[in-house]
């Protein structure tokens, strides 16, 4: 009887350390970085990594336009001040008629007239700057 445990020990014993090997064969090939999931790992874990630095130059990129729009958008409406100012001024001042034109010559009928009354009105503008 004791022989039989003994054999059945051995037996268990030998059947382990095959399964053993068999798993540590499966376990290299799937950790195999250039076929297995641990190359895959590998791959993914570089791609997210450039993903990130380019993602962050994006980034920057985008604020240092963002910036560049906002001054720029700041100047745009500064002139726009100005100039409506200067077409408000302009209204101010008279028409000055031509002194060489003689008063004979009439008017050719395709001539355009000038428009009576204001030309330009100033609207308010929301200070969200939105419509």
């Amino acid at each position: 009887m004791e022989l039989v445990a003994d054999i059945l020990l051995a037996a268990g014993a030998l059947g382990a350390g095959l399964y053993c090997l068999v798993l540590s064969r499966r376990l290299k090939r799937f950790n195999d970085l250039e076929r297995g999931v641990g190359g895959a790992v590998a791959v993914l874990s570089s791609q997210v990594e450039e993903l990130n630095r380019s993602l962050a130059a994006a980034r920057s990129a985008s604020d240092s336009s963002n910036d560049a729009l906002d001054a720029l958008t700041g100047r745009a409406e500064a002139v726009a001040q100005r100039l409506e100012l200067m077409m408000a001024s302009m209204h101010d001042v008279a028409p000055e008629e031509a002194a060489d034109e003689p008063a004979a010559q009439p008017r050719p009928e395709t001539e355009a007239r000038r428009p009576a009354g204001v030309m330009f009105v100033r609207h308010e503008r929301s200070p969200a700057g939105g419509v």
